[in-house]
């Protein structure tokens, strides 16, 4: 089999790979911000076990994702075979080291492992065939439909009708052209194909070159996660999915004008360029954005992909500008060389100034059009991450530019001079309270739980239903609670999504302030996001306080039986799930357990529902702008896909929610769409309505 030309294969396609893989690791190191990934061992070995090797996400996408194991399994098993094939470059057949010592036909193994790959060979021609199928014929929408997609597939048919022409040649030059029973396919291929030397040599120089040729085209294109994902999913992050990591002395970087979330590349860390390498371009993040899917600039694949590119195409001006900065004084392998030659707020002199990613790279349009969803993460195979990308280029752009959409500038006033985005007066908070007798903490601190009410369900006429529902569940429970009142301000979550940091810190030490003086232990709110900011991101500023979400708790007293439905309720209900409940947090069952336990309520789901609902348009501080340009509003057609599973007479059917700020979205929604006979309730009005011994 020519042990030169097989040398000269090996040496000059790995030298090349080589030289590639040194190119993508330079420029990932690049982003420099810090981050540290290789905490909590066990359990991220477990995730490559289960994500990677479990391939658990893929079948998500039922056809796709089972053609996408089959292949993924056929070349763990074939790769085996390809290092017997090189290994067959030096030794002749009869040699021991032919079919290396244990995979031989007279050993066990070897038999099973020559089945093994017959079939596999098979399989995966018939996943690259449904794959073909879709980009050629179905011509998915979600999927990047370029050359490079289809010239892989080539590669890979092309490997497998190799591997059985020479498998056929092998069973007639060596075995006498007898069935094999631990190798079917290959036996059937030896009718077809005879004992041709000439194609013997063809078999095993095609499968050969090709899996190189592979190889050296990974590191190009998108195909390059075959490398990547398992380092990916190693080091995805395994904080909570709703918890934000704060930028870490924001006053002292203020003081000294450095750079406040992503600017340029540097401000990225290794991981964020990880994840552009790991981009598969599935379109699976897109294809459940609720930005892309009402005609928004931002598509989450799109993104990446954009910034992919970006790296790839200005390579040389990257590196350059990093090294030029690494030979600065006081500069450090991971930290900020200072910018002595820098203007002030600039991402550095000579020439750095060309490389920031917004606007050129990515229109601010596209951010802004987020909803902090977390559609697009939820279904991405590989763990990418793009709320928190976001989330940092709106920082800077918030806070060192000063550009931003109009309307947040009002929200950002209310909750610097008042402490809501809705700039009433604070002393208003506890006015939906009147005439119900509830407590505020400064008068009854020993209690069980502090109730956190929120902004909406404070200020909002619709919200504070919500909240006068909630405190007489609690009373008639007999659950001990209080509320601040004045005292409480917003969580800052608004301000934060939208980039502000510095004003949710300031929200957030201030919180934290007053719920420790008070030594909360137990908090429960009816609002998502306050849930969410409360149990996951103010911990990072000395807030540790078990937070339960009003479903989660008004479920328990209804399993306690302190709470008793009573009075049915002839309602047919399409639940919509809030994205930082559901999503976010996992909360799927308690709501629905609620409104299953009340008499009269029929409960439907809607197509899109639970990990896959559509957001209602309001989260990452969409609430306080104005949505961006598309063919539909967010909210209208989330409306919509709810509407679809209620009776066309609309006679005893509602929406049901368990979030202020989905309410306030559903009710415009059927507003808008002229269905305000169906009505809008959360969960806690419902089943208010059931336990109320009032007409």
């Amino acid at each position: 089999m020519s042990p030169i030309a097989m040398t000269v294969l090996l040496v000059v396609t790995l030298t090349a790979f080589a030289y590639s893989a040194r190119r993508r690791w330079r420029l990932m190191l690049v982003a420099r911000r810090p981050e540290n990934r290789t905490d909590r061992i066990g359990e991220r070995l477990a995730g490559v076990v289960k994500y990677v090797f479990g391939q658990s996400r893929m079948p998500r996408y039922p056809l796709a994702g089972w053609a996408h194991i089959i292949v993924f399994f056929g070349f763990c098993v074939l790769l085996l075979n390809s290092i017997m094939l090189w290994t067959r470059g030096y030794v002749s057949h009869g040699n021991p080291a032919y079919n290396l010592w244990i995979f031989g036909l007279h050993q066990p193994l070897g038999l099973i492992y020559a089945f093994l790959r017959d079939i596999f060979t098979v399989l995966v021609i018939v996943g690259v065939l449904v794959f073909f199928y879709y980009r050629l014929v179905a011509r998915l929408s979600r999927l990047t439909l370029n050359f490079e997609g289809v010239l892989i597939l080539l590669i890979i048919f092309t490997m497998m009708i190799a591997d059985l022409v020479y498998e056929g040649v092998e069973i007639n030059k060596h075995h006498a052209g007898q069935f094999q029973a631990a190798m079917p396919f290959g036996s059937l291929a030896a009718r077809l194909v005879g004992d041709s030397t000439f194609l013997w040599h063809l078999g095993f120089w095609t499968h050969s070159a090709l899996v190189l040729l592979f190889l050296n085209l990974l590191p190009y294109g998108k195909h390059f996660h075959v490398l990547t994902v398992i380092p990916n999913i190693f080091t995805r992050s395994l904080t909570p999915r709703g918890r934000l990591a704060p930028i870490q002395d924001i006053e002292g970087r203020l003081e000294r004008e450095e750079t406040l979330g992503v600017k340029a590349v540097r401000d990225l860390s290794w991981k964020d360029v990880l994840d552009f390498y790991t981009c598969t371009e599935c379109g699976r993040c897109s294809d459940h954005c609720p930005a892309t899917n009402t005609g928004k600039l931002l598509s989450p694949k799109h993104l990446t992909i954009a910034l992919r590119d970006y790296l790839y195409h200005n390579e040389k001006l990257l590196v350059a500008a990093d090294e030029r900065r690494t030979r600065r004084p006081g500069a450090t392998r991971n930290g900020n060389a200072p910018d002595h030659d820098a203007a002030p707020g600039s991402n550095g002199g000579n020439g750095d100034e060309k490389l920031l990613l917004v606007p050129e790279t990515i229109k601010p349009e596209v951010l802004w059009a987020c909803t902090t969803c977390s559609a697009c993460e939820e279904e991405c195979p590989v763990f990418i991450t793009y709320i928190d990308k976001i989330v940092s280029m709106r920082q800077n752009l918030a806070m060192e530019q000063g550009t931003f959409p109009e309307q947040l500038q009002t929200m950002f006033q209310g909750l610097e001079n008042a402490g809501n985005p809705y700039s009433y007066p604070n002393d208003q908070r506890a006015e939906w309270a009147a005439g119900l007798d509830v407590p505020l903490m400064a008068d009854n601190p020993d209690v069980e739980y502090l109730y956190w009410v929120g902004c909406a369900a404070s200020f909002d006429d619709r919200s504070r239903k919500i909240a006068k529902a909630l405190a007489q569940l609690l009373k008639t429970a007999g659950v001990r609670f209080a509320i601040l009142g004045p005292e409480e301000t917003c969580n800052g979550d608004p301000a934060r999504r939208a980039g502000n940091e510095f004003l949710f810190q300031m929200l957030a030490r201030q919180n934290v302030e007053t719920l420790n003086r008070y030594n909360v232990k137990k908090i429960v709110t009816a609002c998502p996001h306050c849930f969410n900011t409360l149990k996951h991101e103010y911990p990072d500023f000395g807030g540790h306080f078990e937070v339960v979400h009003h479903s989660e708790l008004l479920a328990r007293l209804l399993r306690e039986g302190r709470l008793r439905p009573q009075r049915p309720v002839p309602l047919k209900v399409a639940f919509h799930d809030a994205c930082y409940l559901g999503r976010h947090n996992g909360v799927y069952d308690p709501p629905r357990e609620v409104l299953r336990a009340i008499p009269g309520v029929e409960l439907v789901e809607p197509v899109r529902t639970r990990d896959r609902g559509m957001c209602c348009g309001a989260g990452g501080a969409q609430m306080w702008k104005e949505e961006e340009a598309g063919r539909e509003r967010v909210n209208h057609a989330r409306t919509k896909q709810l509407l679809e599973v209620l009776p066309a007479s609309a006679n005893g059917t509602a929406l049901g929610s368990a979030c202020p700020f989905c309410k306030t979205m559903l009710t415009d929604g059927l507003a808008d769409l002229n269905h305000e006979q169906v009505r809008q309730f959360d969960i806690a009005e419902v089943l208010w309505m059931s336990v109320s011994i009032e007409s």
